[in-house]
Formats: structure tokens, sequence, C-alpha cells
């Protein structure tokens, strides 16, 4: 860091006063936003991080992944318990609410911010905490409770993540309105709630609060549940809402959204109307750009917020890197990271041959809960590959039996001729652990490939793993 006391004219005759030059700045604390910032500190490069929140995270710690994990790790322990036939005591499970399960989830945020703070005061990262904005492409204005500091930099990484999408006229300052950020500050237990969009978050919070014994009505906007997987793994989701008491109305979208004294109308374009407690409205994200002042470095962002990039992340701004959610697809913490570790490369190098894994696990924290990687038979069937489906069902495995999971499978494709595994699918719970195994596999060059790996191996009895040992007989018994 160099301190630069004077005032600085640049290209736009921009006059304010630098108090401290970096070698890059990382705007946002988010999974993209820490790997760019670790990955240029280790690389010898002077690194400053702005966060405009109290602590470290960004949305993924704060309002997104983490909370909705941790809520639904509450609620699917109870879940399994009741499926279990374990006696837990005094009706616990029906006394438990969500403001009752959310005291675990603070927690857990509480570690994950101490946890990542550690990070950039290890990596001697100074975090300056404020609004950030853009004066020119080097200089960046910190704005903190109205008092502004300005701070410059070679590069900046943008990883300002994403928020939800809120349509004019929905009224969210209702306290029977939410988004999938304010629905933690749910201060009620409902005994009912609508939830529009049935897209990940949308699902995920359907699992929570039907497993909480909330009446959920989950209202789809498209013709089908999370479309981009395989099919039989969302209609294996569509029936378990459908057996657990969730109502999914497909192709629907709002006309109007009613408050009432206890609740809310939901009118849909269909003349249907709908009643609830409270509703959650989850149909899209917005880029966190709309603050940046874009403008004043020549960068636009698109209609929802998001910003273009190479294959290094870098904008048409020479100097100026965008990664996670701020980028678009694919949206997930996981790949936010190692964006921002790749784009840490080149910015560095000033080229980078690495790239994105090219098949991106998805979990899809449901309950249970889903994790794809790779091709789905839609696809393979449209690209005429000619492939083999090899399956496990849960409860046939000893270890399933012994947690009580008697729902979900494991799905494997597999090409007929080189039996070389294409696709994996899975539904049930620990689904986004147990994909692994088979994406390790699935990554390997040539022969190592090959579905016939799973009988050649031997796991540990008994454990859910064994599932695919399992699928690959069954596959293979296919084949003639």
């Amino acid at each position: 860091m160099t301190n630069k006391k004077n005032k600085i004219d640049n290209e736009k005759n921009v006059n304010v006063t630098i108090s401290a030059h970096y070698d890059v700045i990382v705007i946002g604390t988010g999974p993209g936003g820490e790997g760019a910032a670790m990955g240029l500190s280790k690389q010898g490069k002077t690194v400053a991080v702005i966060e405009r929140a109290h602590d470290v995270g960004g949305g993924c710690t704060h309002w997104g992944t983490i909370p909705s994990k941790a809520l639904r790790h509450s609620v699917s322990r109870i879940v399994e318990f009741k499926k279990g036939g374990f006696d837990i005591g005094n009706g616990l499970g029906e006394k438990m609410t969500f403001q009752s399960i959310l005291k675990h989830t603070e927690r857990v945020i509480k570690d994950q911010v101490k946890l990542r703070q550690g990070f950039y005061y290890r990596n001697q990262c100074p975090i300056y905490n404020g609004e950030a904005s853009f004066v020119t492409n080097k200089i960046i204005e910190v704005n903190h409770n109205n008092e502004k500091e300005y701070i410059s930099a070679d590069q900046i990484v943008i990883a300002t993540g994403s928020r939800p999408y809120r349509p004019a006229d929905v009224q969210f300052n209702s306290s029977r309105i939410y988004d999938s950020d304010t629905i933690l500050s749910l201060d009620h237990q409902p005994k009912s709630i609508i939830i529009y969009g049935a897209g990940v978050i949308g699902s995920e919070y359907a699992s929570i609060f039907r497993g909480l014994g909330v009446r959920v009505d989950l209202v789809n906007t498209r013709d089908r549940l999370l479309s981009f997987l395989d099919a039989e793994v969302t209609d294996s989701l569509s029936y378990h809402f459908w057996n657990s008491g969730v109502v999914i109305r497909h192709s629907e979208s709002y006309e109007k959204i009613e408050e009432t004294a206890d609740g809310v109308i939901v009118h849909l374009e269909s003349g249907k109307k709908m009643r609830a407690d409270c509703l959650l409205f989850a149909n899209g994200r917005t880029g966190n750009t709309d603050k940046l002042k874009l403008n004043n470095i020549g960068l636009e962002a698109d209609s929802r917020g998001q910003v273009k990039v190479n294959s290094h992340y870098q904008t048409s701004v020479d100097n100026i890197y965008a990664v996670g959610d701020v980028i678009g697809y694919p949206s997930l913490a996981s790949a936010a990271y190692d964006q921002g570790r790749i784009a840490a490369k080149a910015m560095a190098s000033g080229n980078c041959e690495e790239q994105l894994t090219r098949d991106i696990p998805t979990g899809i924290y449901t309950i249970p809960e889903i994790s794809s990687v790779g091709k789905t038979e839609q696809e393979l069937t449209e690209q005429k590959v000619p492939y083999e489906v090899g399956r496990a069902q849960f409860k046939h495995l000893a270890r399933a039996q012994i947690g009580g999971i008697n729902v979900g499978f494991l799905k494997l494709l597999f090409h007929r001729e080189t039996k070389q595994i294409l696709g994996i699918h899975c539904f049930g719970e620990r689904s986004s652990e147990i994909v692994h195994i088979g994406q390790a596999i699935m990554e390997q060059k040539g022969e190592g490939n090959n579905i016939e790996y799973f009988v050649n191996t031997t796991f540990n009895y008994p454990t859910m793993a064994e599932a695919y040992r399992v699928a690959a007989l069954n596959g293979l018994n296919r084949l003639f």
C-alpha cells in the first residue's frame, strides 16, 4: 500500500484526496471477492477490500446460501427423526418454529464471519466498510455514513453479488410480504405461506416451511419445477412435494398482490385467488451494480444489473474485472470462488489458461436434497448419444435403512459403447455429498472415466456411497 496525501488529477481531471493506493481493490467480500482477494494477496499483490455491510461474507453468508442451508439442516433433522420413528420428546417437532431454528442459523453465520474475517487479517487485506462507487477506472469512493474516503488501485474487481428482484408493484415494506433476504426477519409463525417463484430458492423455502408444518402454496411461473434438471429428478421432487402437502401451481403469474389485515391475497392472471398469512416473493435476482456509478468508467450493466466479461473475467474496461453473481450464470457460491481465483491469476500474470470446470455440480437443498453433474437424459437424447441408465434406490441400502432414509435414488448415465460416465443425478438426503464421488471419476481422462470402476472397487459397508456399485451393476446389466 502506498499513502498519497496529496491531491491528484487523473485523465478525467478529477480532483480528490487519495488516502491509500493498492495494486488491487476488490469490491465485495462474498465468495467471488474472497477468491480474488486471497488469490491476489498470495501472489504478492497489495489488496484492499470494500464491504458495504457491517461484516464480511456478502449475501452468501448473511442472507443466502449459509442461512437457508442452516435453516434447512434444522428442519431436515426434525423430519428425519419423525420418519425414523424416534421419540423426540414432548412434541418437540411441533413446537419448533421458524424463529427457534433461526437461533442455530445465527450461530452459524457468526462462526462464518469470524472465519472469513480471519482470512483477510492473515493476508493483510484491509477492509473498508461503506458503499463503493467509481470515480474513475482507478479511483473508488467509499461512502460510510456520508463520510467519504477515496482509495485507488491499478486494477479493480467487481464482486458485488446480487439481490432479490423486487417488482415495483409489490409492497415489500409490508409486514406480510418478504423476499429471500428479508424472510430471515420473519417475527411470527405463519400457519400458511404463498411462495411466488419455484426456482431453487423458492423450492428450498417450500421444503423448510412445509417441514415446520406450515401450509405451503408454491406458484411456478413455468410449466415444471427446476426444468434445467433431469426430468426424472424434477418429477420426483414434484411428487415428494405433493405427498408432503405442498400445493404447486404451474404456469401461473400474479396480476396483483393485496395485503389484508391478517394476511395477503394473490390474484393470479388465470383468475384464481390465493390467500395466506404471508408471501415470500422469490422470482429472480438482480446484480448489485446500481450504486457503483458504472457510467463514470464507461461500463454498462444489462437490464438485470449484470456486466459482461471475457474468459478471464475482464470487462470491457481493461483494468476492471468482475466475478460471481454480478456476471450471471452459473450464480453459484462454489463457482464464484473459483471465478475469483482464476481472475486473480489473470490479473497478476496478464493471462490465465485455467477455466471453470466444464461440469459444475448443482446442489439444491430441498428436503430431500438434489445434486447433479453432467448431462441429463433429455440433453443426451437431443444430442443422439447412445447412453444407458443405472439406478440405485436408497431404500435398498443398509446405511439408508439405518438412517431411516427411504426416499431417494442415484442415477448414472453412461455411454453404451465406451462406458464413459456422462451424467450423475442424485435425489435424496446427502445427495450434495454423494455426487462428488461420481464427479471425481467422471472428470478422469481416458479409460479412468468408466462406470466399471464402481464395480471393481470396494466401498465401506454400510455407506451411502455403496449406491454407486448398485447403480453401476444395474446399468451394466442392461447392456446387450
